[in-house]
């Protein structure tokens, strides 16, 4: 298995619990996180080595990334596992399975490429990669059914493993939120370049919203390891916001929460599953900026409107995300609870879509490609 970054981590610890459940005796190695190392897995690189964001970042740790997956290739071709799953990060795992593939070792792919967003004629690939492909959105085995390519639609292991009914009081109390306070979560993103760009947005809007009204709370989960990198931009863009740093705990952070300000990814989703209003950010490098604009199919860029189909939520990129029109779209929330009510019952809908028993859906495919 290979997982490249937090959110990938989540979802194949997930699988790997199923797995486990109908292989007791399951060996699972490769590129992983600490959610995979807790369900018995043995990570030979630590996934935040694939966590890179964009064509620049990329770039500049080519060199290591080619490395790792030449000598990744190499290690499994001598070793013949009866599977290889990647999970996410197709610009490094395709590769990888269309060669496994082509040595006669059964390719999966978790999580569907946004070939519906942009890149589409990445199906081809894809199709030459994989024996299956397991789809967390309804939509998707169609589009690669008309190209006869194996897909199954598994559902979002989010979508169970967040509730239904928000422990909104219960997370409010962990962080020692009052019931009359108005808690601001804050979610950069899990990935350094995205806390280089996105961070001190979010910090500056924090500071807006601060000066505008003192008594305002904020919370930002960080992830392992990003800490060194947050708590500088904190002091230097918010240093009089109330904010308090977490380790980890974002989903207590949204169930929380009145407002999230999000970097547009599967935190998005996240919020959404916590039917939290939110304002969705998202900056980057100049170059890869205007190669995603060209390469773009859609209008929407974040989960929840590719989802429900218009800008249900706002989005802020690029030059759009300056701190004070951030502030201002969280304050619109805030001071409209009859759109944060709406919103949260077109959540409501996204939420039920999206939850199947994910984890016994996939070890069925999975069984079932092993077993041709």
């Amino acid at each position: 298995m290979v997982a490249g970054e937090a959110s990938g981590d989540l979802l194949a610890a997930s699988l790997l619990a199923s797995l486990r459940a109908r292989w007791p005796a399951l060996a699972a190695e490769g590129i992983g996180g600490p959610r995979m190392a807790e369900q018995g897995f043995t990570a030979w690189w630590p996934h935040h080595k694939l966590s890179l964001h964009g064509y620049a970042e990329v770039l500049g740790h080519l060199r290591e990334i080619l490395a790792i997956r030449s000598q990744l290739i190499e290690r499994l071709l001598a070793d013949k596992p009866d599977a290889f799953i990647g999970i996410d990060a197709p610009d490094f795992n395709l590769d990888v399975e269309m060669k496994l593939k082509a040595a006669g070792i059964k390719a999966i792919h978790f999580v569907s490429p946004s070939i519906w967003a942009w890149r589409g004629k990445r199906i081809e690939k894809i199709g030459r990669s994989t024996d299956l492909v397991l789809c967390i959105f309804p939509f998707e085995p169609e589009i690669y059914a008309k190209r006869k390519i194996n897909a199954v639609y598994v559902g979002h292991p989010l979508a169970s493993a967040i509730p239904f009914d928000v422990p909104r009081a219960e997370s409010r109390a962990a962080l020692g939120i009052g019931a009359d306070e108005t808690l601001v979560a804050l979610l950069p993103g899990s990935r350094r370049a995205e806390i280089q760009y996105i961070a001190p947005r979010l910090f500056g809007a924090a500071a807006e919203m601060s000066r505008a009204r003192p008594g305002l709370r904020f919370v930002v989960p960080v992830v392992t390891g990003l800490r060194h990198a947050v708590e500088p931009l904190r002091k230097q863009f918010a240093p009089d916001a109330a904010i308090t740093l977490l380790d980890g705990r974002a989903h207590e952070a949204l169930a929380a929460c009145d407002v999230a300000l999000v970097a547009s990814g599967t935190a998005t989703l996240e919020a959404a599953l916590f039917k939290r209003p939110m304002v969705v950010v998202y900056v980057m490098h100049v170059l890869n900026w205007q190669m995603g604009k060209r390469m773009s199919y859609q209008p929407w860029v974040s989960l929840p409107n590719i989802l429900l189909r218009e800008f249900a939520v706002p989005e802020l990129l690029q030059g759009d995300a300056t701190p004070a029109k951030i502030a201002a779209a969280a304050f619109k929330w805030l001071d409209d609870p009859d759109a944060a009510e709406s919103l949260r019952v077109r959540f409501e809908g996204i939420h039920r879509a999206l939850k199947r028993d994910t984890g016994a859906l996939a070890t069925a495919a999975i069984e079932s490609v092993l077993a041709t």
